[in-house]
Parts: structure tokens; sequence; C-alpha cells
């Protein structure tokens, strides 16, 4: 890629509004630290660091607290000031408002020097590839650190939907179930997300690529997401 995908020097996560909006969603469904804590089988202490900015989530975990809260990625990471979580206790996941249809419709342009960023743990960075949030999708331009991956070794990451990713630069070892894969330039893949998997970098090059994930909230929700929003 032109650019690396890394802003600021890494000391504190580049959108610090994650732990307001984890807080958000937390309060939403009715959690308190120990409650959400014991659901993930992490310790309190590390979300309540996550919510103050004093720690950064791996890919795994963060994926976990998206998922047990009903929210995608990108309304946790890159919540957009006009959408707000919305519900309490209930199975369902919370949505964000819809704008209304008289809103100012955001640019479909998302220029490459004014992106949306976070580095989370294990040295990965995340960039939004879209102007505003969009509660069905996650669409990112992905960097793996030299030593990066999506969760410690031996541990695996899941959720639902469908995910694709493609490789620009660097080798990413893909492991899905029991078996391993290692992309480079021009790779392509597409996973299964309720699988096990794990991304790491192999090599002394970090990897850069493009990642979109879709259909993490349940199918219903998504439908009715669409037709609100075209007004079908």
């Amino acid at each position: 890629m032109p650019r690396t995908g890394v802003r600021g020097n890494g000391g504190e996560p580049e959108y610090p509004g994650m732990g307001e909006h984890l807080r958000s969603a937390r309060h939403a469904h009715g959690l308190n630290l120990r409650e959400l804590a014991a659901r993930l089988g992490v310790s309190p202490s590390l979300i309540s660091q996550v919510e103050t900015g004093k720690a950064k989530p791996s890919v795994s975990t963060l994926y976990a607290i998206a998922s047990e809260l009903g929210v995608s990625l990108d309304e946790l990471l890159f919540n957009d000031p006009d959408r707000v979580v919305r519900g309490g206790r209930r199975s369902r996941a919370p949505r964000l408002a819809i704008p209304a249809a008289n809103a100012t419709a955001p640019s479909p342009i998302q220029r490459a020097d004014d992106r949306k960023s976070i580095r989370l743990a294990s040295g990965v960075v995340w960039e939004r590839l879209t102007t505003a949030s969009n509660p069905a999708i996650d669409f990112l331009a992905v960097t793996y650190e030299v030593g990066g991956a999506s969760s410690p070794e031996h541990e695996f990451q899941r959720h639902g939907g469908l995910e694709w990713g493609y490789v620009v630069s660097g080798r990413l070892g893909v492991t899905i179930g029991f078996d391993d894969h290692v992309l480079g330039p021009g790779d392509a893949i597409a996973i299964d997300s309720s699988i096990p998997h794990r991304l790491y970098t192999v090599g002394d090059e970090p990897v850069h690529g493009i990642w979109f994930v879709l259909g993490r909230r349940p199918v219903e929700d998504l439908t009715e997401t669409v037709q609100r929003a075209t007004g079908r």
C-alpha cells in the first residue's frame, strides 16, 4: 500500500471514542463490568482499561465484545455523532438510528489522508474505508505489523457472518480450523467467520490488506436495516 496505515505513536488508541462507545453499548444492555467480563471470559479490569483508553484489546477480544453487545466493529470503533446506540436488556442486537431522509448524505469519497484509524493490541491497525458508519458491514484497510496477530498463538476468534480479505503486500498466515494457509501479494481469501480462525504476519515484513466483513448481526437485523434504509 502507498501508506503504512499507522497513525500516531501507538501509545493510545488512535480513536479514543472507542471506550465511550463500548461503555454506552454495555449500559444499553444493562451490564456492569463484571457481568460483561464473565460473558467474555476476561477480567473486569481489562474491560475497564479498554473503556478508559488505558489498554487496547486484541482483534479476537474486540470481536467478542462486539458480538456480545450486538454491534458491528464499525459502530464500536468509529461511531458517527448522529448515530446512537439504543436498546436495553433484550436478546436482539441494539440498532443505531438511521438518519432521516432529509439528512445530509455523507460524501461517497474517503480520502486516504483522512481515514479514521485505530491501533489494536498485538500489532494490528485498522482504518475505515468509508466516510460514514454502516451498521451492516465492516470495510477496512488492515495492517499486521511484524509479529502482529489477531490473537495469541493457539487462540482463535469466531463470530457470525462472512469475511473476505485481499493481501496487498507482505505474507499473511491464516489458520482456519485445522488448516494453515499463507497468502502473498494479490492473494485473496473468503472465510466463514463462525469457524475458529487466526491471522498473523509471516516473516519480517508488515502485511497490508483490505478486509470486508458482512452479516455479523443476525440476518433479520441486517434485512430490516436494508429495508429501512431503502424504504422497501
